[in-house]
Parts: structure tokens; C-alpha cells; sequence
């Protein structure tokens, strides 16, 4: 593994051999160039790459690999930089390699209901290349239209409708990966279960710190005959949880249901201006009901009045493609209108049984109240996977040391009631300090063995996921020390 002592290292050599690997435009080395990547969708930390490079093909992945496997230099993996954990954060020594590039549908097999792209092909592509046929790729986060499938493939990405259909792991079949020696492997296939270690599961979500993933085989689904959003406004947020856990006790399963606070609300219908939510409701619940015609037709009855004997005061329904797609705008826009209510948010992804909404609900508007910062909530409500969205002014000092205190209070609060601290955006740089609250040691080790075995000099990503220092505030002290030319503002 790699230690805390660093040398210098000589990147003439080592760039030469990438520009003959890739060409000189396939080579990113001048530093205003460099800027584009010192970042994910995680703003807060920034550190810009000595060099980024940029393949088309799993061969020339491969060759770049090999190279930074010569020189022992880390490298990491990087898709469209939407990830909001930092998982694609350089370090000072390390090279980025780009797959935006890579963005060939290989192949699409409606018979056997699958198709295979390149890791840069971005989500919603998918869906538009096989819909023509009634197909579409079910994983939806709401970035869908700028994320890609290498990065949804990175951080086990969820999304609307992860609910009934599951997240990323669930859709991939098989991989072409490049390990971090530079060798080229298959796992998986393309039939939904195969013999032997399930290597592709053990991939899929491991952020970048076991390989690339150049090539992926993904599970495409046959549109609904039939589908329905129900959209419900409640005056408490009690009431709208309590109607979550109600539809699931039901034996409904919905395509996906999201729910939405007051904030939250009136932040997405300043900016996309829907005129569909209630600007005076204090949370909204969305509801997608897909099937058999005759299955919708009756679980639409069943779920209205669900929400009416929870108290909704009213209840939308949409049949009819245009409007439901402008009763999900909004939500989908969410953490873009937030944008507009401060400066700056940070969003944290923590995971809840259902059952336990109300109380973990009370209690994060009770840390706001302590830390004096506005929380927006807009989260998964179906598989209780949250999405506060702290709003701050990074502007004034000590304001981010501040939130990323209240974010780890409701990390924490997650894992008491038996949650967990991701359920999609990964761990990264922004949370690892926080996996032993959730796991013990041996826990720890045992996933650091599997990292070993495909990664023994730790060159791919290092730094992420898992704490080195045993205490939580150490190791937000080392992700710092760590990287020593990250700029925090």
C-alpha cells in the first residue's frame, strides 16, 4: 500500500509515454486546462491534476494504466465529475484518467434484453436508444442527463424509481474491467446469474479503488403497459411519512415515491415553475404507480386513499406522458433549485427504515435549529434514502467546518436507527471518516483485503473510503493532510 512519504516525481517521461499512448489531444496538461477536473459535484474540497488524459478504448486504458503502474503513481478514474462525495477529487501526485471520451453504444440486444456501452455513454442515452423498440434502462438518478454509466457503475448509483426496480448493481450483467496492474478481465456476462464469485457485484459501487470499468453489459426492461403519478399534498410531514410506510404495508409497490418539503417546494417552483406543487404545503408526496392497465387502475384507487386517510388535502393524478413528466420536473430539478436559495448547500445521503421517517425528520429540523442552517428535504421516501440539503454561505469562515458537523450529526442519526451513510452517492473523501460508525474493524479489514487482492500498491484512488486514522476526527484532519494542496473555501 501506498505510505505518507512521497517523492518527487518526474512527469516528463511519464507524459511523453501517455502522448504516445493517446496523442497529444488525447494529453490534458496545461494547468487552466486542469482546471475543469480540480473537482466533483463536491465543490468544497479542490485539488488541480499534474495531468489528465483522456482514452477512447479499453486498450488504450490499459496501456495508461500500465504506465502508471511502471512509475507507481496513483491514477483515478473520472466520468462526467457529478458524483457529490469527492470520489473523483485528485490528489497532488496523481493522474486523472478521463473516460468522457469513451461514449460508443456497443451494442444494443433487444431479444435478449440488454446492451453494452462504454463507461462515458451518459444515463439517459440508454433509455432514448432503445425506448423507439418499448425498452428503457430502469437506474434514474436526477443528474440522468449529464451522469454517466461508468460513474453510475463507480458509486452503485440509485435514483426515482430504484424503489421497485432497484439500484445500478441490480441492472449490470458483465464488465470489461482494467485492474490496476494494466490487465484486461471480464466478469460477469450476459445472463442474469452466472456460476462463481459474483466479481461484478463486488465491483459495481467500489468507487474507482478496484479499476475501470471500460465496457458494461446492462439489463434493459420493457415499458409499462400502463402508467400513473399520483401527486398528494399533506400540512404535516408526519402525515406524508406515515402514508410512505402505509402504501408499502399495503403490498404496493410503487414505480417510485419521493417526497418533498415546504423549502423544497417553493425553491423548485421559483426556478422550473411547475404550478403543480402547493407553494403553502408542508410536504408533497409523488407517487408512480406502473403495470398492467388493470393493476394501475386499481392500485391508483387504493393508494388515493391511503393519502386521504392520512390527511392529504389534495391528490393529482396523471395518466398521460406530458404530465407526469411535468409533475416529476420538479423534483428532478431539486438540487439544482436549491442553488438558488444560498450561496452554497451541502447535500449529505443517508439511508432510514421507512417506519422511522417522522422521528429522524423531527430530528434533523432539530439540528438546524441547533447549528442555525436551513435544511431542504428531498429524499427517496420509499427506501428511505434522504437527501437533506444543508444551505450555507461558504463565503464565511468556519461555515463549511460547521456543516460538515451537522452533516456527519445526521450521518450518525441515520446509522442509530439502523440506517446507513450512503445509499447512492458513495462514500469518498467526504464520508470515509465516518465508516466506523457504521462498521467495526474487522468489517473495515475485511473490505481492505478485497481491495488488496486487486489493488496490492493501492494506486487506484487512493484515499478513499476508508479511514487510515482510527478516530473519525483524525481522519477528517488526514483527508486534508492527505491531499496537501487541496484548497477548502
Amino acid at each position: 500500500m501506498l505510505t505518507q512519504d512521497k517523492k518527487q516525481i518526474d512527469w516528463k517521461p511519464i507524459i511523453k509515454k501517455f502522448i504516445a499512448v493517446l496523442g497529444e489531444k488525447g494529453v490534458v496538461k496545461r494547468r487552466e486546462e486542469l482546471l475543469t477536473y480540480e473537482c466533483d459535484g463536491l465543490t468544497s474540497y479542490r485539488q488541480t491534476p499534474p495531468v489528465a488524459v483522456l482514452p477512447r478504448t479499453t486498450e488504450q486504458v490499459a496501456e495508461v494504466v500500465k504506465i502508471c503502474n511502471q512509475y507507481s503513481v496513483p491514477f483515478i478514474a473520472r466520468g462526467s465529475g457529478t458524483g457529490l462525495s469527492g470520489g473523483a477529487l485528485p490528489s497532488e501526485d496523481s493522474v486523472l484518467i478521463v473516460t468522457s471520451l469513451m461514449r460508443q453504444i456497443i451494442k444494443i440486444d433487444l431479444e435478449n434484453q440488454l446492451a453494452v456501452v462504454q463507461p462515458g455513454v451518459i444515463n439517459s442515452w440508454v433509455t432514448q436508444a432503445v425506448s423507439g423498440a418499448g425498452f428503457y434502462y430502469a437506474p434514474d438518478p436526477s443528474s440522468q442527463i449529464i451522469c454517466s454509466i461508468g460513474g453510475n457503475i463507480a458509486e452503485n448509483s440509485g435514483g426515482v424509481h430504484c424503489l421497485k426496480y432497484g439500484v445500478t448493481t441490480n441492472h449490470v450483467l458483465g464488465l470489461k474491467l482494467v485492474l490496476p496492474d494494466g490487465s484486461i478481465v471480464d466478469v460477469g456476462g450476459q445472463i442474469p446469474e452466472m456460476p462463481g464469485y459474483d466479481l461484478t457485484g463486488v465491483f459495481v459501487g467500489s468507487e474507482g479503488t478496484l479499476g475501470i470499468a471500460t465496457e458494461i453489459t446492462l439489463r434493459i426492461l420493457k415499458s409499462a403497459e400502463s402508467i400513473c403519478v399520483l401527486l398528494a399534498d399533506f400540512t404535516s410531514v408526519e402525515d406524508a411519512a406515515a402514508t410512505v410506510s402505509d402504501i408499502i404495508s399495503a403490498g404496493i409497490i410503487p414505480g417510485g415515491m419521493e417526497m418533498m418539503d415546504n423549502i423544497s417546494i417553493n425553491a423548485v417552483e421559483d426556478v422550473v415553475a411547475t404550478n403543480c406543487y402547493p407553494r403553502d404545503a408542508t410536504a408533497i408526496l409523488l407517487v408512480e404507480i406502473d403495470g398492467l392497465e388493470v393493476e394501475v387502475a386499481v392500485n391508483k384507487k387504493r393508494v388515493a386513499e391511503i393519502c386521504q386517510k392520512n390527511g392529504a388535502r389534495n391528490i393529482t393524478t396523471a395518466n398521460d406522458p406530458e404530465t407526469r413528466l411535468k409533475l416529476w420536473k420538479g423534483r428532478k430539478a431539486a438540487f439544482a433549485a436549491a442553488g438558488h436559495l444560498s450561496p452554497d448547500y451541502y447535500v449529505q445521503d443517508g439511508v432510514i427504515p421507512r417506519t422511522q421517517l417522522p422521528y429522524v425528520l423531527n430530528e434533523i429540523e432539530a439540528l438546524s435549529q441547533k447549528y442555525g442552517y436551513p435544511i431542504a428535504n428531498v429524499f427517496h421516501a420509499g427506501d428511505g434514502n434522504l437527501h437533506p440539503l444543508i444551505l450555507f454561505d461558504n463565503s464565511v469562515h468556519g461555515a463549511l467546518e460547521k456543516v460538515e458537523e451537522l452533516g456527519g450529526e445526521i450521518l450518525r442519526l441515520c446509522v442509530k436507527v439502523g440506517g446507513s451513510i450512503s445509499g447512492e452517492h458513495g462514500i469518498g473523501a467526504d464520508k470515509k471518516c465516518y465508516m466506523p460508525d457504521m462498521f467495526s474493524e474487522a468489517d473495515l479489514e475485511t473490505m481492505q483485503w478485497v481491495r488488496q487482492v486487486f489493488n496490492p500498491q493501492g494506486l487506484a484512488n487512493p484515499g478513499k473510503i476508508f479511514p487510515t486514522p482510527r478516530t473519525c476526527g483524525e481522519a477528517a484532519k488526514a483527508s486534508i493532510q492527505q491531499f496537501p494542496g487541496v484548497e477548502r473555501f
